[in-house]
């Protein structure tokens, strides 16, 4: 009878907590009447605290799940999200507050260029790819059913997410413009020259103190140490 534990009623409530508050504001009908509000600054800081917290509220509630086994830990899954998540901390850096068209988030997508497109040149959706690798990576080490359930969703919420933004675009942009501006993008240097070499070691900077900081903070943050 654990499976009907408090502990279960509040993982599944953070669970359609999170999905609702993902999915709803960035509805087309929904964003434009909040932007026109709040700004596109004011929507970009509320929806990014009010998906922190509801992050929050969820891995706490995973950790109250009744702990039910799916396999066994051994020390070497600890390494894995200790090295994946050196490379979400580089997507991350090299992705945040640079335009980008083809997903959210992006910032003056009219100064995009698909000569220089950073990132943009290996990956449409530069957070979501951030997204679904932690949840893979996350998984490994984590093998109780609550924690497969929660980094899973992640992974696969992130990977149906990036389509549901393709197709998404491809109306609101018109879908020969936006494959033409996907071809242009996919046609230039597998390696881009960057617009400044000072700008990418400033990146290259904030995904290190990132990766550092997450590492002193996760004992606090989530209770575990991310160093074994």
């Amino acid at each position: 009878m654990a499976w009907v534990g408090m502990g279960w009623t509040e993982f599944i409530a953070a669970l359609a907590v999170f999905f609702l508050s993902h999915s709803v504001p960035a509805r087309p009908p929904v964003k434009p009447w909040l932007v026109q509000r709040l700004g596109h600054g004011g929507f970009t800081l509320v929806y990014s605290a009010l998906s922190v917290a509801v992050l929050g509220w969820l891995i706490v509630a995973a950790a109250r799940t009744p702990y039910v086994e799916l396999w066994v830990w051994e020390p070497w899954q600890s390494h894995v999200p200790l090295v994946g998540m050196a490379v979400v901390c580089l997507i991350l850096a090299f992705s945040i507050g640079r335009p980008n068209p083809f997903s959210f988030g992006g910032m003056k997508n009219e100064r995009f260029d698909p000569a220089r497109p950073g990132i943009i040149r290996w990956m449409r959706h530069p957070l979501l790819v951030a997204l679904a690798l932690w949840g893979a990576i996350h998984m490994v080490p984590n093998g109780n059913l609550a924690h497969v359930l929660l980094f899973g969703l992640f992974a696969g919420f992130a990977l149906v997410g990036m389509r549901i933004i393709d197709r998404r675009n491809q109306h609101l942009m018109g879908e020969k413009e936006w494959q033409a501006l996907a071809d242009k993008v996919a046609q230039g240097p597998f390696l881009p020259r960057p617009k400044s070499w000072w700008g990418t070691l400033v990146r290259l900077g904030v995904a290190a103190a990132l990766y550092y900081g997450l590492i002193v903070l996760h004992p606090w943050l989530f209770g575990v140490h991310a160093l074994i």
